[in-house]
């Protein structure tokens, strides 16, 4: 069962022109739609099923800075700032609270990777994370138990609610102007003179100026029916909600194959920390050798499986003509089933930390497919073969906590505006330049 979204209605009239479109409904093309309001941009947000009924209302919730590649620390950091004062700004709950992460370390191997990415990241962009005792982690989370080497703890991170956060900041960038547009796939993008002029949605053209794509997982497919390649692929997550449940951590927490956040409700998100599905299909075999350096990092936390996944993407049309069905208004809402084996072992794990997790009652349980690149970082980036059109995509699970300042970052840079952080490292080009471009081993 797919987690609970506050609901957006669509515009009714999907209007002839605008200056710019925004495809896909997750969080970072509900926060990208949002910065372009805001700057008094007519934008016009597309999305083929409903705001944040994907991966934008499937993950944890965090928001954090700590654990980050160092490449994802300025931008993190705007995040954060901007999560601070989102309700406020918006008039609205996104769910978010300072509330603080930890990572439990159960060896002094884990203690020691944590000691590195602090000496090596944290310390040098003047973060507050800092390495704490087992002793002191059990004062900041009430009823651990268990041996632990220690902890990282940054007390300035921050959690927010999925199933809130996307569809109010929608809300507040219509009330700037921006028209929101749901059940209205865009089938592809038009061009005069090599430039973007436009989107052929299934309900007729909208002229445009400039289009970002923000379509996550469905990304690479938009982007080869362009001639693009945009090596990416799905990583399935496993996630339950609980009743709620007095007596457990208000600090969001993680240690050996376990994570979770306290919710408004009361009760807690919880998933496994490191166990995470990778099915192959045929785009595996075509990206395979980007993605090679992240799998042999991750070989302990990801599973390589194969089975229906692939015969479904084998037959997926991977180009169209824009008169035609297109494969995203097949499938409106991509809602993967949840491997309850990861569910069970992570409900085993969290209880042993924090026996008050034995009366857990899991109050419903979903899957959801994270939009993973080669380097684990996003692209942000124009495309210099196609000028006016932008890509926002492959947040690698990071999306949600770092939406506000990927969507300030896209919309400077559709602008043409000072960026608030150096956008190079997240360049479409690096996949395309001969960069290789690398995983780090400390993220």
């Amino acid at each position: 069962m797919p987690p609970h979204v506050d609901t957006v209605a669509s515009d009714p009239v999907q209007p002839d022109r605008t200056s710019v479109v925004v495809i896909g409904g997750g969080i970072i093309g509900v926060c990208t739609a949002y910065f372009l309001a805001a700057k008094g941009v007519p934008v016009t947000l597309c999305e083929k099923g409903e705001i944040a009924a994907e991966q934008s209302s499937r993950n944890w919730g965090w928001c954090r800075k700590m654990g980050r590649d160092s490449r994802e620390i300025p931008l993190s950091i705007e995040a954060l700032r901007l999560w601070h004062d989102m309700n406020r700004t918006i008039g609205a709950e996104t769910g978010f609270r300072r509330s603080g992460i930890v990572y439990l370390c159960k060896t002094r191997d884990d203690l020691e990777k944590r000691e590195s990415w602090l000496d090596l990241v944290g310390r040098a962009h003047q973060l507050d994370s800092k390495l704490i005792t087992r002793d002191q982690a059990a004062r900041i989370l009430p009823g651990l138990a268990g041996s632990w080497a220690g902890a990282l703890f940054t007390p300035s991170d921050g959690r927010a609610e999925p199933g809130l956060a996307a569809s109010a900041i929608a809300a507040a960038a219509r009330r700037l102007g921006a028209k929101i547009l749901t059940q209205c796939a865009v089938r592809g993008i038009e061009t005069e003179g090599g430039e973007v002029s436009g989107v052929v949605t299934e309900h007729g053209p909208i002229a445009c100026d400039a289009v970002v794509l923000a379509g996550g997982v469905w990304s690479s497919l938009f982007c080869g029916n362009l001639g693009l390649r945009l090596p990416q692929l799905k990583v399935l997550s496993a996630v339950m909600r609980t009743a709620p449940l007095p007596g457990g951590p208000e600090t969001s927490v993680s240690g050996t194959g376990f994570g979770l956040r306290k919710r408004l409700d009361g009760g807690y998100t919880v998933a496994n920390w490191s166990n995470n599905i990778c099915d192959i299909v045929p785009d595996s075999f075509r990206y395979g050798p980007d993605f090679r350096p992240l799998l042999k990092l991750h070989s302990d936390s990801i599973r390589v499986r194969i089975g229906k996944q692939f015969l479904t993407e084998w037959r997926t049309p991977r180009s169209w003509a824009l008169d035609a069905e297109t494969p995203f208004e097949q499938t409106r809402i991509l809602d993967p089933k949840p491997h309850e084996a990861i569910l069970h072992k992570a409900q085993d794990a969290v209880s042993a930390a924090f026996p008050v997790f034995h009366d857990m009652v899991v109050a419903e349980s979903w899957g959801g497919a994270i939009d993973a690149t080669p380097d684990a970082i996003p692209v942000i980036s124009g495309v210099d073969t196609i000028p006016g059109f932008f890509i926002a995509t492959g947040f690698s699970g990071h999306g949600f906590g770092i939406s506000p300042g990927a969507g300030r970052l896209m919309a400077e840079l559709v602008m043409g505006e000072t960026p608030v952080v150096d956008p190079y490292p997240f360049r479409y080009s690096r996949f395309t330049d001969g960069s290789r471009p690398q995983p780090s081993p400390l993220a």
